[in-house]
């Protein structure tokens, strides 16, 4: 049997998920003039740049993505580029989001608009992106990558983690927890 090497990066869909889940609750209630901790945003910001990309997508961008290159798909024009180009939209959203949000914790009057549409943007790409991977591209990795490779694309995973401060994962989990339990 084959080492797995796409299902670490599945489960670490399912905590990003839960996120996007609380951006879309908090962005329609905020939408309706109900949800107005702003803070929520930027807390969310910082996951998404820590947790979902410095953490999550380095693995897929530096590791995954470069081994499926490396053993025959194209750079160009093919699932790899794609992801890579939702990634770097993703970056603008979250960007958009920011920016909004701390004008608003700033006492600046309506940016409510900005930070909905941002919010959603971003959930609506990363959610498409996360099905595009967890259904096409992992799968499709898991068919191609051949074993001999495995080993180095699940320490190349470690090495990326052991990047990250000890409780790193701990502590995004209890963000989202947090959040979830408000």
């Amino acid at each position: 049997m084959k080492q797995d090497i796409t299902q670490r990066l599945k489960d670490e869909h399912q905590l990003i998920l839960r996120m996007l889940a609380l951006l879309e609750r908090n962005a329609r209630l905020t939408e309706e003039g109900s949800f107005k901790d702003y803070q929520f945003y930027l807390d969310g910001v910082d996951f998404i740049r820590n947790y979902a990309d410095r953490f999550h997508h380095a693995k897929e961008e530096d590791v995954l993505f470069e081994a499926l290159v490396a053993n025959g798909m194209p750079r160009e024009n093919s699932p790899v580029a794609a992801m890579l180009m939702e990634h770097d939209l993703g970056r603008a959203y979250v960007k958009g989001m920011e920016e909004a949000a701390t004008r608003a914790l700033n006492g600046e009057a309506g940016q409510e608009e900005a930070i909905v549409a941002n919010a959603r943007g971003y959930l609506d790409l990363l959610r498409d992106h996360i099905a595009k991977e967890d259904d096409i591209l992992y799968p499709l990795a898991e068919r191609i990558l051949p074993e001999g490779v495995r080993r180095g694309i699940t320490e190349g995973y470690q090495k990326a983690e052991e990047k990250s401060a000890a409780g790193f994962e701990e502590h995004y989990r209890q963000v989202v927890e947090k959040y979830e339990k408000g």
